[in-house]
């Protein structure tokens, strides 16, 4: 059997597949902070697979499939399971259906993704992308938890309302940055790219992990800002040119 180069990103797909696997079981035993880190994980994994893809020159439409199965189970699947468990499960039916919408709406975003890959913007990702959601979920859950107390009053508040925004933003037109590949090129284009990736890597592991929670709040956040400035913006060149056109008075004609 020949080993080809596509094995190599397919590997750390399947890696990330067992991540969110890995959460579903710690879930389930109430572990909530294992399961959380293994969604940080499977992250990881899941950026890996297409760095070693653009590194090896072997990106298919296989790989792109197997991916995307991979980002459900570890990105809408465990996180999904991961609230339901933590507390949602006190709301019963209306926890049920609040919980799912992270796996059924991830998995529309990321349908909606495959079927546009031809031709998309690639400095922009159109909806929040499905593993920040998770990230921003399991990182809620290592915030808020506690294995003596349980979860704090303030997040039980905030959970349900969370999920369905999360949710809403996967498949809505709201834009997200996408994290460049890195080279010379790139570094001079978008410099500020890498100096605030760079930023956040410190502040994370200075701070051991709890600032990946704000850190994520902030990058939402600026997408729905630039996303209402845009929309303002395009209110207002509308209306202006609505101005200009009742400005206009119509020109007799002599007859």
């Amino acid at each position: 059997m020949k080993i080809t180069r596509a094995v190599v990103p397919s590997l750390f797909t399947v890696l990330n597949m067992f991540s969110g696997f890995m959460s579903i079981l710690h879930a389930s035993r109430g572990e909530f902070a294992p399961a959380a880190w293994f969604i940080i994980l499977a992250a990881g994994f899941d950026a890996l697979d297409g760095v070693m893809a653009r590194i090896t020159k072997s990106s298919s439409e296989f790989g792109v499939q197997i991916d995307s199965l991979s980002d459900v189970v570890s990105f809408g699947v465990a996180p999904a399971f991961l609230v339901y468990q933590l507390f949602l499960f006190d709301l019963e039916g209306l926890g049920i259906l609040i919980s799912s919408m992270l796996m059924v709406f991830a998995g529309l975003r990321l349908a909606r993704f495959n079927t546009q890959l031809s031709g998309y913007d690639k400095d922009y990702f159109v909806g929040l992308p499905v593993p920040v959601s998770a990230i921003t979920v399991a990182s809620f859950t290592l915030t808020a938890w506690n294995e003596t107390s349980g979860l704090d009053p303030a997040g039980a508040i905030v959970l349900p309302w969370m999920v369905a925004a999360l949710s809403l933003l996967m498949i809505s037109k709201v834009k997200y940055d996408t994290l460049p590949n890195i080279s010379r090129s790139a570094v001079r284009k978008e410099p500020w790219k890498f100096v605030f990736f760079g930023l956040a890597v410190v502040v994370v592991f200075v701070t051991a992990g709890d600032a990946i929670f704000p850190l994520f709040l902030l990058f939402i956040a600026l997408g729905i800002v630039r996303y209402l400035v845009g929309v303002v913006r395009r209110l207002l060149r509308t209306g202006e040119k609505y101005d200009e056109e009742e400005s206009v008075e119509p020109t007799s004609v002599d007859t």
